[in-house]
């Protein structure tokens, strides 16, 4: 049922009305939602290209699984966790297909111009995530990137607290070996 302004409805009354049939009520809801969805899908996979196929995968999802939302959770919230597991499915799927770099970091050509010498944090940060098994990388970026508590982070993934909590263990661990190099020396 359309409404007229479609600015007023909820997300779960567009979610609803779009299971219905309204025409205009999912492309709201996505014009609402596609900011964060986007970083979700970024922060998950890493990149654009893939961020981009998880994103257009998990459209076509909500899309589909519209008439199947339980209202137990916010749709936002449902969203979120339907682009996560895209996000995720797709790094499950690149870790079968991996390439070599064509240069390694010893071979890039390094500008002796630049003299800043500065590392930048993000990358760096981005590319130790890189080095995550999946489920870790998932609790990590759920946890210690966008501060979702561990019963947040085990409800959006589905699985038990104690998991979160041991692959939060785990993947620090990791990441503080991989990051060690910007710790300052006293």
């Amino acid at each position: 049922m359309h409404r007229g302004i479609t600015d007023c409805r909820s997300d779960a009354e567009l979610l609803h009305d779009h299971a219905d049939g309204e025409s205009t009520a999912f492309a709201e809801l996505f014009t609402r939602h596609r900011s964060k969805l986007w970083a979700v899908a970024l922060r998950t996979t890493g990149n654009q290209e893939d961020a981009a196929d998880a994103l257009q995968e998990a459209l076509i999802s909500i899309h589909k699984m519209a008439s199947r939302f339980r209202s137990d959770a916010t749709v936002s919230s449902w969203m979120h966790r339907i682009v996560f597991n895209a996000s995720l499915d797709r790094l499950r799927r690149n870790k079968h297909h991996q390439c070599m770099p064509l240069l390694d970091h010893d071979d890039a050509v390094i500008d002796p111009r630049d003299r800043t010498g500065s590392i930048d944090l993000s990358l760096s940060i981005g590319r130790a995530l890189d080095v995550l098994p999946p489920e870790q990388r998932a609790v990590i970026v759920l946890v210690d990137v966008y501060g979702h508590s561990v019963c947040e982070a085990a409800a959006t993934l589905g699985i038990p607290i104690g998991t979160v909590k041991s692959r939060c263990y785990r993947g620090r661990k990791k990441l503080a070996l991989v990051l060690g190099h910007l710790r300052e020396d006293d």
